[in-house]
């Protein structure tokens, strides 16, 4: 698909999407810090070991979800500067001669 031939609303309908999955995988990737935070300390203030295991399955699901947002997606608020973003690239390239 090339975006020369893609219309104004496939344009607008794909940056959504675009932004979204980027959107998306910032908050994972919030979540995971502050549960695993709040794990850590958790078991720290318990004298307990912190397991590690959990945040090692759950950071390589980050990754899958991080890699898959990157490959589907090449290249105001978050979600607009994004969703701006994903216009720009999007827009058909014209000559300007």
């Amino acid at each position: 698909m090339q975006s020369d031939t893609l219309s104004a609303t496939e344009i607008d309908q794909l940056a959504h999407q675009r932004a979204a999955a980027r959107l998306g995988w910032n908050v994972h990737a919030a979540v995971y810090v502050m549960v695993n935070l709040g794990l850590y300390s958790l078991a720290l203030a318990s004298g307990r070991h912190p397991a590690v295991a959990p945040a090692f399955a759950w950071g390589l699901g980050l990754l899958v979800h991080g890699v898959v947002v990157m490959l589907a997606v090449p290249g105001a608020g978050l979600y607009q500067r994004m969703l701006h973003q994903e216009r720009l690239r999007l827009q058909p390239r014209r000559d300007p001669w």
